[in-house]
């Protein structure tokens, strides 16, 4: 398959053209159909002409090996090929039912939420999920994991793998780990990851997080313009590559506060338009106390609802497995709090019982007092008598 898929194997393209296309980073057929004709004349310097040609050479090479679909397919075939997708599950049956049934291949996930929202957790989470058998839930493939905010920590994913009954060493070694500083490394990490995800059979692209540096590098209404585009290529890029090398793609993004809402949440995805519309499922973040929310906002075929989800040890947990760890504890504080009542209400009695004791001794004295002036009455009353 990998022979198939080198540059030379495509009619009309020789020595020359295929060193020129390996110089500009396109290594495989695959990467012709990623990059577009636009792209690789720019890049190579070519005429946007031969570019074409070359570029439907290569998805017609695909097409005849069934590597991609045809131009004109029934929508039974198309029903068909969605029956066989690959899923990744999120290892908690709440998301699992927000997704129905897990993260798709072929298919760009969109995860936006305030800090603390469970994000990045969850993107660890499924750099280890997708990573167990196809039985299991899992794809049994490796994960490139785009690390835009230095966030990235293997120390969680060897948490969440032991949580899991995995072997952390395995699950560390299939992880790739690609540092971005600056967006203009981000976009060249993506499109030079074609022959990394040939290599390594990578099954899950991670951006974490997708926007945050061109929201740092384009400050002000006047870069708006130029960083739209840059964006805009980088997460047609990214679904693009899903959607060819058939593997799950998950791009977490941050969020502002809308200051014209005055009702309801103000919090809003960055990006705009660009990015709402490449993503193929969008998931909102958000925390209610302990636990969080996940909404589905954007989906071709989900419907809008909302599950409650957990972070723990696992990662993401459903929240009964939160609940669970926390009765033990929960159980002591009451047991500490009744013998505190307990020892409230016996002083409280003993203080009572001593009131009540109290009168008691006064109306003893005060019956003496009273008989001790009749007995002297009656004394009186005899002496005159007499």
């Amino acid at each position: 398959m990998v022979e198939d898929l080198r540059l030379d194997s495509l009619e009309g393209v020789g020595p020359v053209t295929t060193r020129k296309l390996s110089d500009a980073g396109i290594h495989n057929v695959m990467d012709l159909i990623v990059r577009g004709p636009v792209e690789i004349a720019e890049i190579t310097g070519m005429e946007k002409d031969t570019a074409e040609k070359i570029v439907n050479k290569a998805r017609q090479h695909l097409v005849e090996g069934g590597l991609i679909a045809k131009d004109f397919v029934s929508a039974s075939e198309i029903y068909k090929h969605r029956q066989s997708i690959g899923k990744i599950t999120t290892g908690t049956n709440c998301l699992d039912t927000l997704f129905d049934g897990g993260v798709e291949t072929q298919a760009l996930t969109e995860v936006y939420g305030e800090f603390g929202c469970g994000k990045t957790q969850f993107a660890h989470t499924m750099s280890v999920m997708v990573q167990k058998s196809k039985e299991e839930g899992g794809l049994d493939g490796s994960v490139l994991y785009i690390d835009t905010e230095n966030t990235f920590r293997p120390e969680r994913i060897v948490s969440i793998a032991q949580a899991h009954d995995m072997d952390p060493e395995k699950v560390l070694d299939r992880i790739i780990v690609a540092r971005a500083y600056n967006s203009a490394h981000q976009v060249l990490i993506l499109e030079e990851a074609g022959q990394i995800i040939e290599e390594n059979n990578v099954k899950l692209i991670v951006a974490d997080s997708a926007v945050g540096l061109f929201r740092a590098e384009y400050l002000g209404r006047g870069t708006l313009s130029v960083r739209q585009q840059k964006l805009n290529h980088f997460v047609h890029l990214l679904s693009r590559i899903a959607e060819t090398y058939n593997c799950a793609a998950i791009a977490t993004n941050q969020v502002m506060a809308s200051p014209d809402v005055f009702f309801g949440d103000p919090t809003r995805p960055i990006g705009g338009n660009v990015v709402a519309h490449t993503s193929t499922y969008r998931i909102y973040f958000k925390k209610s106390g302990k636990k969080r929310i996940a909404r589905m906002v954007d989906s071709p075929h989900h419907p809008e609802e909302e599950v409650i989800f957990a972070l723990g040890e696992a990662g993401v947990i459903d929240p009964e497995d939160a609940d669970k760890k926390t009765k033990k504890p929960t159980k002591k504080v009451i047991t500490k709090k009744s013998k505190e009542s307990e020892t409230e209400d016996a002083l409280e009695t003993s203080e009572i019982e001593a009131t009540v004791e109290t009168p008691d001794i006064e109306d003893a004295l005060e019956t003496s007092e009273i008989e001790a002036t009749v007995e002297t009455e009656s004394d009186d009353s005899e002496s005159r008598e007499e």
